[in-house]
């Protein structure tokens, strides 16, 4: 038997199945801050990228492209924290914000998370905390030791309260790791240097201290050994002993010399200390006494990384291989193990009792059973109390110490027992009872409450039971405690706490009688039982029947309290409680009228019975709440006309439910009621309603009764509003016929919706006194002019002056116009104009004037206007085209007037004299009307100068356009005069400027000689020099060369680049060469003129640097290396050397690119030069200047050459190369390429490289090197992703034999994966299939099956492909498979065992004819095993149709207890065929389903007799009587037919056989059947047969007991009489004596059958209040019924 361990050892996962890469799996790359995430920074290709494994979810990895130097996950939280360089930032992953960020002053060596928000920071002169709350920055916590000076951070601790700081590092010291840590003290400030490797800070509580101490455990591994040291920091807390100090050995195997301690955790759990080794060795110690628990070596590869495991307070660490392993203590063995192995009982004792685990149950009960012997009872307590499980806490323990009778002058044992139980926890239920017993009868009930406060005892019924006589609610408090839900509502009772009762039986889903304990609440209160019930019903699912609550209420007349609790249960109206809505109404319908209206009134309930309700409401006064409830017409009628009792505003509103037909007949009853008493109403109805009702509908209502007031005053209510024509006219009508001339005054100037001619005319014929209405319809509606006409007719001048005074003064144009058409007198005309103040249009006014020729009329007035000081640019206009017309100084009044408009008076001076158009269009800027006319009339010297003062460009653009006939008159007159006259510079600048805008570069140019060749003030002018030149670049390039050799004032580089651009190569190589730019004039020798001897030969006079440049990049890019390279080395330029390694390897001149590298080497030790200068020398061949150059100090990239020469095949230099810088990897790809084998497997196995195991294993093969080839195959194969390919490669090649070698070799590698058992398995199926079951038995689980099943199933492996979909649970395809292939793949017991599993009940059937087909004598075997699943019914269709149901007749017997018809009936036909007559009438009687019937007609015509028999007794069965019967007389079955007949209580039927009886002559049948019939037989029948057939003695006993029955109804209805006759006599004596008394219609006394022994007191009824009159206050109730 293998030895028990005392830790649990788990493989959480695989790094590398989750895609990480080996070679990021180390302690640079990876961290793991707690048990909750794995980070680790990655490179795939060229993406950086960060890997967070959620150790909860680890196959979901979360991948993020992130380039940073370090990435560490917050312990709790999916908080990242990233470093880049010297910058930090937090990230909120789940958020996706940015936490923080700060940029630290000194790089940052290591750094941790030390809480769950703050992390420590470590640089190379002090350590920082920065917390991640708030803005705060990181804060300096103590400078590091000079002994970490050089050593490697491995980590940093503290401890909880941070307190302590602890920093550790290692530094490689005389052949060993030597460890260096710094303990630092926050409160004293104060460092000291220890020495140690791995350490940790705990808590720790020892015995009989009432506080934990601060613990500091740390291992060092000195040239001494190693030791452990446990030691407490710090002062001990007040009442805390010191802890005592320990050191121990840590033992290192021989094996192992090198090893040190690099890993450190407690599990405070358990108080164990957790030692990891960099060999991986796991040492457990005991962090109180210091003693080594355990010690083994859990993995091969050093473990870089741990934390603690919080779930198992055990360790997590992670090593190379990329494992994620944990460590933690086994539960159920380490005390075992401590006792039985370690041979420490004192040590399991310690561990059992402080932890609580199991184990030492033994040594305990012996302790015990010791002191205890001895008399040391209080040792004995502490150690039961301190028992793990509780297992010396039992009543055996209780009875022994009750036992022992106490010593004088000291506590009884039991307490002392007792007492150390209290001090150290809680007492358990046994134990609190056996303590709680004479403590409450010495009445120190404090005691018990104050243990109870201090949780020290576990509740029970039985204490609370106990409880209970003394303090009810102590005992309540109990069972509470207890959870005893039946005597908690008990005790809530008891106490008066009814409030409680239903939220703790919601609480603890306990359902207690709900209506019994109302019924108690009632005899407590009414109020009280109120809030009772409705906590009973405030929930969805009321815990009791409304209905029976309502019962309640009523047994003791508690309508107040029953209307509150309805009100408040009824809220959410539902349809299903409208019975008790309608009840709730009724009740105080009848009782508070004042409380149902208000109820009704809050429109709470739509459920009840309206009817009924409304008549109710009629009833009490409650005419409003009867007509919200009517619904036929008579009745709203009859009740409407009543409006002196109704709400008008409500009456008003109740219309609009009403139909329009219904409400058209309510208005007209109420106008036929009271005509003046419900006008105003109506209006009010009418104007409300009249979009349903009909507008026109109501005016004909109206009018029906003459009531042209209620016209007006609906009319007026909606005449605002509505757009209809005849709505409009009528108001207006009635307004008029109203004497309501203001509001026909009002509608005539705000309305849009009457038809003015019609208005307009009526107005003419109703010759109204006011003439206001006319006026305003004529003027809103453009009849002044008839306006005019009607009141200069009829007199009324008087209201034209007061309608173009006070009523439209802008109409003044239009009037006089009509004035002027019927002749009025100038005079009147004169002061009508005179006397207007108001605004009129100008313009209209000479417009209308100037129409009729009589313009001059309003010279008087205008000049007044201009005397007043007028600006109006009409006034003026008017003015100056009379001067114009008179000829009165008109271009003094144009140029001096500044308030006509310009554009009006040139336009009306264009025909008459163009020079006035000129001045009017100049003053007013009127810029195209100006150009037009100047234009028209040839003014082209007076258009120039204004163009040119104007110094618009876009008006310049438009004169300038191609299009325009007078151009060229244009430009001369600007050349010629407008710009030699001025000497505005801006001037000039808009012209140039407009010329180029307008494309006209020869018109320019002329421009341009005459501003800068003739000696102007504008002849220096730098921009007019530069633009003279680039206009002749632009138009005439053979002025270009004159310009460039006047004129010296210009921009010489830019104007010689535009040189360039157009092409004037020699004119731009002119002006470099004049202003000695040397660079740039080669440049164009180069690039554009193309002539490098004419290069060459500047180049030689100039002796430039740069132009030697110049010239060797021309040179480089016409190929010409050689002379390129010369003028390199002549200029000493190194900088192009990437061009001239380009060129010279494309032409292979590495002779001379050796010459220009070594001068470049000298010039600057670039890496590139010197990476292609080692190439050259490789390319020519000199691999000893080679290899010297590589061994000496050098940038180059020495692998990037190797690599450039393997692809080129010089694989000798190649070889250096690598060898050089250690590149195994592609050291072993040139060695293969060299041939040697062996020399490529050596560097292989350096290199480490799946690729390189891959590409080495491949030539192998190739070279037929199989051993070699194993040994590589052997490091690919682990590796899924390559798995496939290394297949491939041997089977193209036919080498199965050494892939299957292979590949079992491989089987027993410890990373051997599933990929490997699966190939191995497809290679037995194709090459070996002998093997193939033997390795799918052993290795089932380890294969991926899918796969493993198409490989047997293309190779025909009919019994593997069985056991592998049994194995992945296709068990469809098994049973397909075993059916299909019977001879290789059946098996009896296989195919029992798998059937019952598959999904397809399909098969089942199948099956089953495979098994009639296959094997026919199993099939009820098979029967047996799929009756559970079977459908019956098909299965017995199949059997029939097959012809085999004899066959499966035990699977029938078997599955006819589940009564299933067709079963029941083949069964039946079964036995039919078999003449088992007892089976059958057993099988009729067990089982019913079938048809009964059809198997009774099948029966009838039997041959045997018992067959017959069966039939009839179907036939009874299924109440076909005369059938049975007359069966039965056929084959004289007299009991039977007697029997059926009795049975059927069908007198015709009895009778019938009676009468055969007699005919057939069977007397004593006849007399039997008189006794088995009796009930059914009239004795009048009976008695004519007896005396027709002589059978008195045989029907004698049957008239004797029907003589006996009806005597006995006689007596009993005798004394029923007289019983009824006495009862009658009593109750009219009562009568008259009863005094009368008023007793309530609804709510007197109820017999309720399920009232208690103390029934509810009833309350007196309510008094019926019938309808309230004014002033009557309604009783005041408890409730609210407002909304």
């Amino acid at each position: 038997m293998s030895q028990i361990l005392p830790i649990r050892f788990q493989e959480h996962l695989q790094l590398q199945a989750l895609g990480v890469s080996a070679a990021h799996i180390g302690f640079s790359y990876l961290t793991m801050e707690s048990d909750k995430f794995i980070c680790v920074r990655e490179k795939v290709g060229e993406q950086n990228q960060v890997v967070i494994i959620d150790l909860a979810d680890p196959t979901n990895p979360i991948r993020r492209p992130i380039t940073a130097d370090s990435a560490i996950m917050n312990p709790a939280s999916k908080v990242i924290a990233l470093k880049a360089s010297r910058t930090l930032q937090i990230f909120n992953m789940e958020m996706k914000s940015k936490m923080k960020a700060h940029t630290m002053t000194d790089d940052v060596m290591f750094w941790k998370w030390i809480s769950v928000n703050t992390i420590g920071l470590v640089t190379d002169t002090a350590v920082y905390h920065w917390s991640m709350e708030g803005d705060s920055q990181p804060i300096k916590m103590f400078d590091r030791h000079a002994s970490l000076a050089g050593c490697q951070i491995i980590n940093y601790r503290t401890d909880e309260q941070q307190k302590w700081l602890l920093l550790i590092g290692i530094s490689a010291q005389q052949n060993r790791v030597v460890g260096a840590m710094q303990l630092f003290s926050v409160e004293r400030k104060v460092s000291q240097p220890i020495e140690g490797h791995a350490a940790a800070f705990g808590q720790f509580t020892l015995e009989g201290n009432p506080n934990p101490s601060t613990l500091f455990c740390f291992s060092v591994r000195g040239a001494a050994g190693g030791k452990l040291h446990i030691i407490e920091v710090g002062q001990p807390a007040a009442g805390n002993q010191p802890f005592t100090k320990k050191a121990v050995d840590v033992f290192f195997p021989p094996e192992a010399q090198t090893d040190f301690p690099v890993a450190m955790q407690i599990g405070a759990k358990y108080g164990i200390i957790y030692l990891i080794t960099k060999y991986g060795y796991i040492h457990l110690y005991d962090i109180e006494t210091g003693v080594c628990v355990y010690m083994n070596r859990i993995s091969a590869e050093t473990i870089f990384v741990t934390a603690a495991h919080e779930s198992t307070s055990g360790i997590i660490g992670v090593n190379k291989k990329g494992q994620v392993l944990s460590v933690c203590v086994e539960e159920e063995n380490i005390v075992s193990y401590a006792s039985n192995v370690l041979q420490n009982a004192e040590l399991a004792l310690r561990l059992a009792t402080r932890s609580n685990l199991p184990g030492a149950e033994e040594l305990l009960t012996r302790k015990f059973n010791t002191l205890f012997s001895q008399g040391s009872y209080t040792e004995a307590a502490k150690v039961a109390a301190s028992a793990p499980k509780g297992v010396l806490r039992t009543a055996d323990t209780i009875r022994r110490f009750q036992s022992v009778s106490a010593a004088p002058g000291q506590a009884s044992p039991l307490l002392q027992y007792f007492g150390v139980l209290l001090d150290q926890g809680q007492l358990n239920a046994l134990e609190a009872l056996e303590l709680c017993r004479p403590v409450l009868q010495q009445g120190r009930k404090q005691l018990l409450e104050k243990w109870l406060k201090a949780e020290k005892l576990e509740c029970s019924e039985e204490l609370g039971d106990l409880v209970k006589p003394v303090d009810p609610n102590l005992a309540l408090s109990v069972y509470l405690r207890a959870n005893v839900p039946n005597k908690v509502i008990q005790c809530f009772a008891e106490t008066g706490q009814f409030q409680k009762i239903v939220l703790y039986a919601k609480k603890m889903g306990y359902t207690p009688d709900w209506i019994s304990l109302l019924r108690s609440v009632m005899r407590a209160g009414p109020d009280q039982g109120l809030q009772f019930a409705q906590m009973l019903v405030q929930d969805e699912e009321p815990l009791a029947n409304i209905n029976q609550v309502v019962d309640v209420f009523m047994e003791g007349n508690l309508v107040q309290q029953c209307t509150s609790f309805l009100l408040d249960a009824l809220k959410g109206n539902k349809p299903e409680e409208g019975h008790l809505q309608t009840r709730l109404l009724e009740m105080n319908l009848i009782h508070a009228p004042q409380v149902a209206d208000a109820i009704l009134g809050n429109q709470m309930f739509t459920h009840y019975d309206r009817t009924h309700i409304a008549q109710l409401c009629e009833k009490a006064g409650l005419l409003q709440r009867a007509l919200e409830h009517y619904t036929d017409l008579y009745d709203i009628k009859r009740t409407i006309v009543h409006t002196h009792l109704l709400n008008p505003e409500w009456l008003v509103n109740f219309f609009g439910s009403l139909s329009v037909e219904d409400s058209v007949e309510c208005l007209r009853a109420m106008l036929a009621a009271n005509l003046r008493q419900n006008l105003q109403l109506a209006v009010q109805v009418a104007s409300k309603y009249h979009e349903q009702l009909g507008t026109h509908t109501l005016l004909e209502l109206f009018e029906s009764f003459k009531s042209y007031e209620g016209l007006f005053y609906f009319l007026g209510s909606i005449v605002n509003f509505s757009q209809d024509l005849d709505v409009h006219y009528k108001y207006i009508q009635a307004a008029c016929k109203t004497g309501q001339i203001k509001e026909v005054e009002r509608i005539c100037r705000e309305s849009n919706c009457y038809d003015p001619e019609r208005v307009k005319n009526f107005l003419k014929e109703a010759k109204l006194t006011d003439q206001l209405p006319l006026i305003i319809v004529c003027d809103r509606f453009d009849f002044v002019h008839d306006l005019v006409l009607y009141l200069y007719r009829n007199n009324l001048q008087k209201y034209i002056e007061i309608y173009v005074q006070k009523v439209n003064p802008s109409r003044l144009p239009v009037v006089l116009g009509g004035l002027l058409d019927v002749d009025c007198s100038e005079d009147v005309m004169k002061n009508l104009l005179m006397a207007v103040k108001g605004a009129f249009s100008t313009d209209d006014l000479v417009a209308e004037v100037e129409k009729r020729n009589r313009l001059k009329l309003l010279l008087p007035w205008l000049e007044s206007r201009l005397a007043e000081g007028c600006e109006e640019p009409a006034t003026h206009n008017a003015v100056a085209k009379i001067y114009i017309d008179s000829n009165n100084n008109p271009e003094r009044f144009l140029r001096e007037n500044l308030c006509y408009d310009s554009a009006v008076v040139g336009k009306y001076c264009e025909k008459r004299d163009p020079h006035l158009a000129f001045v009017a269009y100049e003053r007013g800027q009127c810029d195209q009307e100006l150009i037009k006319v100047c234009n028209e009339n040839s003014l082209f010297k007076s258009e120039a100068r204004y163009l040119v003062r104007r110094k618009d460009p876009e008006l310049w653009a438009g004169v300038l356009e191609e299009d325009n006939p007078y151009r060229r008159q244009l430009i001369d007159q600007v050349v010629q005069t407008a710009l030699p006259e001025t000497q505005d510079p801006e001037e000039v600048s808009v012209s140039v400027k407009a010329f180029m805008t307008a494309d006209l570069p020869n018109e320019l140019i002329e421009l341009l000689e005459k501003i800068v060749l003739d000696n102007s003030v504008f002849s220096e002018h730098r921009n007019l020099q530069n633009l003279l030149i680039l206009t002749a670049i632009k138009a005439d390039h053979t002025r270009v060369m004159e310009y460039i050799n006047r004129l010296d004032n210009y921009d010489a580089p830019d104007i010689a680049n535009i040189a360039i651009s157009n092409q004037l190569y020699e004119e731009a190589f002119a002006i470099f060469k004049k202003f000695d730019v040397n660079t740039s004039a080669i440049q164009v020798l180069i690039e554009h003129i193309g002539n490098l001897d004419r290069a060459y030969e500047f180049a030689e006079q100039c002796g430039e640097a740069g132009v030697w440049s110049q010239l060797a990049r021309a040179q480089l890019q016409r190929e010409l290396v050689r002379d390129a390279i010369d003028s390199y080395i002549r200029a000493e330029e190194p900088s192009a050397y990437m061009e001239v390694v380009s060129a010279a390897s494309r032409h292979n001149n590495w002779e001379e690119l050796v010459k220009y590298l070594q001068m470049a080497r000298g010039k600057s030790r670039e890496s590139y030069i010197e990476t292609e200068l080692i190439f050259a020398l490789a390319k020519t061949s000199r691999l000893a200047e080679l290899e010297e150059l590589i061994n000496g100090p050098t940038n180059a990239h020495i692998q990037q050459v190797g690599d450039r020469c393997f692809e080129e095949g010089m694989y000798e230099a190649a070889k250096l190369l690598y060898d050089n810088v250690s590149n195994f990897a592609r050291l072993a790809s040139t060695l293969v390429r060299l041939g040697e084998f062996q020399a490529a497997v050596d560097s292989s196995r350096k290199a480490n490289s799946t690729r390189t195991w891959k590409e080495v294993c491949f030539a192998c093969v190739d070279g037929e090197e199989f051993r070699l080839a194993q040994i590589c195959g052997l490091h690919i194969v682990i590796h899924a992703d390559e798995l496939e390919e290394l297949i491939n490669y041997y089977q193209e090649r036919g080498f199965f034999e050494e892939l299957i070698v292979l590949l079992e070799a491989a089987l027993g590698l410890e990373r051997a994966h599933m990929g490997m058992f699966t190939e191995l398995a497809i290679l037995y199926s194709k090459y070996k299939p002998q093997k193939m079951r033997e390795h799918l038995e052993l290795f089932w689980s380890r294969v991926n099956i899918p796969k493993v099943l198409r490989a047997a199933e293309a190779a025909h492996l009919w019994a593997e492909l069985v056991f592998l979909y049994d194995k992945y649970e296709e068990f469809d395809n098994a049973i397909i498979t075993m059916t299909m292939h019977p001879t290789d793949a059946w098996k009896e017991s296989a195919f029992k065992e798998i059937i019952p599993k598959v999904a397809n009940v399909e098969l089942y059937y199948k099956s089953l004819q495979f098994y009639l087909e296959y094997k026919p004598l199993l099939l009820n075997d098979l029967l047996t095993v799929l009756a559970p699943r079977l459908d019956h019914t098909r299965a017995v269709s199949y059997f029939t149709k097959m012809n085999q149901l004899q066959l499966v007749k035990p699977y029938l017997r078997s599955v006819q207890n589940q009564n299933n018809q067709a079963v029941n009936e083949a069964l039946n036909t079964l036995l039919t065929q078999e003449e088992d007559y007892q089976g059958l009438r057993a099988s009729i009687d067990a089982y019913d389903n079938f048809d009964s019937v059809g198997l009774a007609q099948a029966l009838e015509k039997h041959e045997l007799l018992e067959f017959r028999r069966i039939a009839a007794y179907l036939y009874r069965s299924n109440a076909r009587w005369t059938q049975s019967v007359e069966l039965c007389k056929k084959d004289k079955l007299y009991k039977d037919a007697m029997q059926y007949a009795a049975e059927s209580e069908a007198s015709e039927l009895a009778e019938a056989l009676l009468q055969w009886f007699l005919e057939e002559g069977r007397r004593e049948c006849f007399a039997a059947c008189l006794f088995t019939c009796y009930p059914l037989l009239h004795p009048d029948l009976v008695l004519e047969l007896a005396w027709r057939h002589n059978l008195t003695d045989f029907t004698m006993p049957y008239f004797i007991q029907v003589m006996r029955e009806y005597l006995t109804k006689v007596d009993v209805l005798a004394e029923q009489v007289m019983v009824d006759k006495l009862e009658e006599a009593e109750s009219n004596r009562n009568k008259e004596e009863e005094v009368q008394e008023p007793a309530p219609v609804v709510y007197g006394q109820q017999l309720m059958l399920t009232a208690g022994p103390t029934p509810i007191v009833p309350q007196p009824g309510y008094q019926g209040y019938g309808y309230a009159t004014p002033g009557y206050a309604p009783p005041t109730y408890g409730f609210n019924v407002q909304p």
